[in-house]
């Protein structure tokens, strides 16, 4: 049996700035980047200069052999990072050092093979014990989820999933039960990567993610130009950018 880590009254960091943005009237910017490219260095450099730019989440991706979700720009940055030879180990050590700098809420975007080579529970302990605030696993469905959020939820971590234009009301559902921070709504089908036309079927999606969770919602892949941050932050709470940083 499940049972929420929210229940004890603590309020995470990515719930605490979804919060804010809520008293101040705004909707958020959370943006992309892959750990590692160019280095591990610059990456820690990058999120503080996006701390010091007002960006409101970090998404820190790990890097891995295979992203088959990820479009190409993406896909090179991991190969890039991978050269360097960093692992999900280095990610998670990069997260300690920013928090002795910074308190941006950080989200890791990963595949689940870089977390079990790990090990889920010495993942989650690592990461809590480092100051991630939650992950995001791409090719996790929710429906084989729950030991993994059981322990995300053990030790105070978020878990983020992606809900999609073809999820169906039962699968959204499921998706609002094992989701803390937000959700994340996903504009289309396929890879991540720019686009020039968001598709129509976005707002029905957040809509339908309305019906069931309170959560914040976020809005990613395929943002790419300005109109379409506009046209995201009238029916969403934050739009996620990401390839179009990386390229």
């Amino acid at each position: 049996m499940l049972s929420s880590f929210w229940e004890d009254g603590t309020m995470g960091r990515i719930r605490e700035k979804f919060r804010r943005m809520e008293l101040e009237g705004r909707k958020g910017l959370v943006v992309y980047i892959t750990a590692g490219d160019p280095d591990l260095d610059s990456t820690g450099e990058i999120v503080l200069e996006l701390d010091r730019r007002g960006v409101d989440i970090v998404e820190l991706g790990v890097p891995f052999s295979d992203p088959v979700a990820d479009g190409p720009t993406i896909q090179r940055a991991s190969e890039r990072a991978l050269r360097n030879g960093v692992r999900l180990e280095d990610v998670l050590g990069l997260v300690g050092e920013l928090r002795k700098r910074s308190e941006l809420p950080i989200l890791l975007f990963s595949y689940l093979n870089p977390v079990l080579n790990f090990g889920l529970e010495r993942f989650t302990r690592r990461a809590s014990e480092e100051g991630v605030d939650g992950a995001l696993v791409l090719d996790l469905p929710p429906e084989e989820a729950p030991g993994y959020v059981e322990t995300m939820w053990k030790h105070g971590l978020d878990t983020v999933f992606l809900a999609a234009p073809t999820s169906t009301e039962e699968r959204i559902k499921k998706i609002a039960s094992l989701s803390t921070g937000f959700v994340y709504c996903v504009s289309r089908t396929g890879v991540t990567g720019e686009r020039d036309r968001l598709s129509p079927e976005v707002r029905a999606t957040v809509e339908k993610v309305r019906r069931h969770s309170e959560l914040p919602v976020a809005v990613g892949f395929g943002i790419s130009k300005p109109e379409h941050v506009r046209e995201v932050a009238e029916y969403a709470d934050a739009v996620v950018v990401g390839s179009a940083l990386v390229r």
